[in-house]
């Protein structure tokens, strides 16, 4: 298959606050939605006489970006969300994510997802996009064939 489109993305936030869409219909810039590792998988140490190792990390955590046009009705709640969950530790890194691209079989779910940051924001000339950040504790992702399932 030769042809994307975030159409075909479907992507949610789920915690204390509710559910969130966070693709198609959500007001996503044109940068859209990134995950990445935050950390190295394989360190490398090489001892003194040139001899080496590869040491396994057992680390799954992500960092994921969210980016929204300023006018998007999900910043609101986003923002709310973020207020409920940033108000007591009790209610903190307690969302999950996933985001799925239906037409290549891509799944990834993340777990133990918190709101890094407050997004930072601007008035200006030109009205721009709002990152919303979120660390998440376990990344499972799932890159498909290219062949979605058949619905």
């Amino acid at each position: 298959m030769s042809a994307y489109s975030f159409l075909d993305v479907v992507a949610t936030i789920t915690g204390v606050g509710g559910s969130v869409n966070l693709a198609a219909d959500a007001g996503v810039a044109e940068e859209g939605i990134s995950i990445e590792p935050v950390n190295d998988k394989s360190t490398m140490t090489i001892g003194a006489d040139g001899r080496g190792m590869h040491s396994l990390s057992a680390d799954r955590s992500a960092t994921v970006t969210i980016r929204l046009l300023k006018t998007s009705s999900t910043n609101a709640k986003l923002q709310q969300m973020y207020n409920l969950q940033t108000a007591s530790s009790a209610a903190h890194g307690s969302n999950s994510i996933t985001v799925r691209d239906t037409a290549r079989g891509d799944s990834h779910n993340l777990e133990g997802v918190a709101f890094k940051k407050q997004p930072a924001v601007s008035y200006a000339k030109e009205a721009e996009m709002l990152e919303w950040t979120f660390d998440a504790i376990k990344w499972t992702p799932g890159l498909g064939s290219g062949t979605p399932a058949l619905l």
